[in-house]
């Protein structure tokens, strides 16, 4: 399996998003990076809606990829305990290379900036918003969900998901910090008006 690669610290960026005074329009596409449970989907909904710009969550497009390649019917959990991880990670890769990112939020999830060079082209087609969240937060959020329709954690209690929390997010932080921005939506909800 691929494993997230260490890169050096984020490229300083300055963006019209973080202007709390008058934030107005993104003159890019934007694509939301984070940890799952860092809100990317509640988040880029509030924010397409926010500037006009359509909301795309990686994973419902996933989905679609997979019906129109398969014809079969899949959630998320359901493609990887049938075809596997490899082949969920590389049909996220060309499922996010297929989308036209112009004026849309794209909602990503928490492992495709690790995989296939898919950070590099997010930062190329788009302004990469990392929503940074404290790992106590994520624990909080993620032990209410459903953890079934999460295949990395359907297997863990809850000392497990703590634990496995903390490793993956060492791991993949400093991908995540190669964002243009890095936003903790917990500590800044005025940033965006909402």
């Amino acid at each position: 399996a691929v494993k997230c690669v260490r890169h050096p610290a984020p490229v300083p960026f300055s963006s019209p998003l973080m202007s709390s005074e008058h934030p107005s329009p993104p003159r890019e596409n934007i694509v939301l990076i984070g940890f799952m449970g860092s809100g990317k989907t509640t988040f880029g909904k509030k924010l397409s809606a926010k500037f006009g710009l359509q909301f795309i969550d990686l994973d419902e497009a996933i989905v679609l990829h997979y019906k129109l390649k398969t014809g079969e019917v899949k959630t998320i959990a359901q493609i990887i305990s049938k075809e596997g991880f490899d082949y969920f990670r590389k049909a996220e890769s060309e499922t996010l290379r297929s989308l036209d990112l112009e004026n849309k939020v794209v909602a990503t999830g928490g492992g495709t900036p690790c995989y296939f060079d898919n950070m590099r082209w997010m930062k190329e087609n788009g302004t990469v918003v990392f929503l940074e969240i404290e790992e106590k937060i994520l624990f909080s959020r993620l032990k209410k969900t459903d953890l079934s329709q999460r295949p990395l954690l359907k297997d863990f209690d809850e000392e497990g998901l703590k634990n496995f929390i903390s490793e993956k997010l060492s791991e993949r932080l400093p991908t995540y910090l190669q964002a243009h921005i890095v936003f903790n939506p917990v500590r800044s909800k005025t940033a965006f008006g909402f």
